[in-house]
Formats: C-alpha cells, structure tokens, sequence
C-alpha cells in the first residue's frame, strides 16, 4: 500500500496519508491504478450530478473534476509540449522551451481544444457511459508505462521524472494493464475499441517523439496521458456504438 499511496500522492491531490518511502520504479506499475480510482470518483459524482444539472453541464463539470483531481498535472504537460514540439525547433530549443513555466499560444490553443473535445465527448456518451467514465482514465495513465518502457528520458541532468528512468525496467510493470483489459470485456464492441484505440494511440504518440526528439520528459508523459484521454472518449462517442 506504500506504493500506491505515493502513487496517489505523485499524480492527484487526493488524500492518500503520509508514506515514509517514495520509490519511483516501484510506483509505476500503479498508474493504471490510480487512473481507476479517478475515474470512479468522477463517475459517482456524474450520476449524483445527473440529478441536478443537464448533460452538457454535467459533462462539463466531469472534465473540470478531472482537472482538479490531478491538480492539472498532466494539462500543464500537455500546455508546454505543444509549445515545445509543435513547430520546427531543433531538439534542445524544443527541451528548453517545455522547462520554462510560462504558456505560449501553441501550448494555450492545445489546451483549450482538447478539453473542449473531450467535453464534446463525454456529452455524447449515453450507453454504458459511467462504465466508460471509470476506464478510460484507467488506460490513459496506463500510457505513461510504455513510455518509460520504450522512450529515453530527454533531460539526463534531471527533471520531474527523471527517478522513473534511474532504475532498470522490470516486465512487471505492465501487471496492472490486466486491469483494463478485463473491464472492456464487459463493454463488448465498445471495450474492443477502447482496448485497439489505447494500442493504436499510444503506439502513434510514442513514434512522433521518436521520430521530433527522440526522448521523452515528464511533460511529454503528461501530455500522453491527455491526447489519448480525449482520443479514447472520442472514439466510443462515434455514433452508431453508444
């Protein structure tokens, strides 16, 4: 439990007490972990909110819940890759531009759609939605495994995540992905969708930072977790599948 309270502590505000040890490797096979315990926090207060507000403002407040769980963590990652990666800067001018703490335009406008986007989504989900609400947070942080598996860390000086990357990666990391997998069992058509959307998002997201800087930061992680967040409410928003 050790980890998973620093886990907790690591990537939301949440209550989770005090641990007396922070050990970076052993905390990563609990990301997906922690995505469920978000996304059933804000799944319950979707039903109780459905009592008092429409949908779309439901919706709404479910993604600004989001937000406010994580402390915007991974919406401050998303804000300063879009910045740094989006143009043509070469790999050093795009790593210093993430580390500076103020937002560009680029960096702003990323924002600013892609939370309308999932907002759009979570609107549109009707069939099964609180079930989707609970899983796709799930798989989202799940996104970030692989990119500590597959991606070297960009700033070897150190960095937000830079523990993550000290320590040899063990296969068991990926334990916790059964996880998901077994709740889109129970989704049918739509849980194979979320299952090969997460596969064919994460593994897209991986090549384009291999392909710009070949590495990766805390913020680029972050942002992981946002672009395939949207993109996984996107894709089981598709009518004709909710």
């Amino acid at each position: 439990m050790i980890h998973l309270k620093s886990a907790i502590q690591f990537l939301t505000i949440l209550p989770a007490g005090k641990t007396s040890e922070f050990d970076a490797g052993k905390i990563i096979p609990y990301f997906p972990v922690v995505g469920l315990i978000i996304g059933t926090i804000v799944s319950v207060f979707d039903i109780v909110a459905f009592y008092l507000w429409p949908v779309h403002l439901v919706s709404l407040l479910d993604v600004l819940l989001f937000a406010v769980l994580t402390g915007a963590l991974h919406i401050d990652g998303l804000g300063d890759t879009a910045d740094g990666l989006l143009g043509h800067r070469p790999k050093e001018k795009a790593l210093s531009i993430m580390k500076d703490s103020r937002i560009g335009v680029m960096g702003l406008v990323t924002i600013m759609f892609t939370l309308a986007v999932k907002w759009g989504a979570i609107t549109s989900l009707i069939e099964s939605r609180n079930y989707i609400i609970i899983l796709v947070p799930t798989y989202s942080r799940s996104t970030m495994i692989f990119g500590i598996r597959f991606l070297p860390y960009g700033r070897p000086e150190g960095g937000t995540a830079f523990d993550f990357f000290k320590e040899t990666f063990k296969p068991y990391y990926f334990i916790s992905l059964i996880i998901p997998i077994i709740f889109s069992y129970f989704l049918g058509v739509k849980g194979v969708i979320l299952l090969y959307g997460f596969i064919i998002i994460t593994g897209l997201i991986m090549y384009y930072y291999r392909q710009r800087i070949g590495c990766i930061t805390g913020d680029m992680l972050g942002a992981m977790v946002e672009i395939t967040e949207t993109f996984l409410f996107l894709l089981v928003a598709v009518e004709g599948y909710v």
